[in-house]
């Protein structure tokens, strides 16, 4: 049996994340994925940068495309979109595995991850990172994306879309994977938001953390696999 899968990405980068999953996964799976507007060089309009949006995007994706409902596999930003897609039309999934999603928006947090977009700090710390984003964004300008993305972060730390009473109404299945040493998502952040949806299972993947290049594929790949095939047998 063929299954449907939908890859998302994560903040500041695109589609092409994902893509070696549909390298490792097993022939059977029909993969699908896309950038975010304002990512991967795709428009970006200030007015439609929101994860409101991106959630919206979720959507309009899997229905103009008339596909059956799908499993995700959703990295950081790419989780919390699906997450919110599916609280709005949750008949539109069979599955979610979120990866390094950060569920404990509020003021103060938002405010943590904001200073890390600091485009001259990135420029001395990390200046091939900065040339990556750049070429991998363009024509957008990166100081315009970055800016965009703290709106983005302000916003939802001001009105978190997701909220434990919004997850304990969610009965899509979802499995919250979180790395030992994730410090953008967090273990106890990630266990209580998780312990709030009634169809989900929580793992916390040893000495991996947040970055996706730092996460073992193979091991994510079998996560992946063994969620999916759980959900098609009912067991969840």
């Amino acid at each position: 049996m063929q299954h449907t899968l939908l890859l998302l990405h994560g903040a500041l980068a695109s589609e092409a994340q994902l893509k070696f999953l549909v390298r490792e996964l097993p022939p059977f799976y029909q993969v699908h994925s896309f950038s975010f507007s304002g990512h991967g060089g795709r428009p970006l309009v200030s007015t439609e940068f929101s994860m409101k949006s991106f959630a919206r995007e979720v959507q309009h994706f899997i229905q103009e495309r008339g596909l059956p409902p799908v499993h995700v596999v959703g990295y950081s930003m790419g989780g919390y979109a699906a997450l919110a897609a599916a609280v709005a039309a949750p008949e539109l999934f069979c599955s979610i595995t979120t990866l390094g999603t950060k569920l404990d928006w509020s003021p103060a947090t938002a405010m943590l991850e904001i200073r890390q977009l600091d485009l001259a700090k990135m420029q001395e710390k990390v200046p091939h990172f900065v040339a990556q984003l750049t070429q991998a964004h363009a024509p957008t300008p990166l100081p315009e994306l970055l800016a965009a993305t703290s709106a983005m972060m302000r916003s939802l730390g001001e009105a978190p879309l997701l909220t434990p009473a919004k997850l304990a109404e969610l009965e899509v299945p979802v499995q919250v994977l979180v790395g030992e040493l994730d410090k953008t998502a967090g273990v106890d952040a990630s266990r209580y938001f998780a312990d709030h949806m009634p169809r989900a299972t929580f793992e916390i993947i040893m000495n991996t953390p947040h970055a996706l290049e730092k996460v073992n594929p193979d091991l994510l790949v079998n996560r992946i696999a063994r969620f999916v095939e759980t959900v098609q047998e009912g067991l969840i």
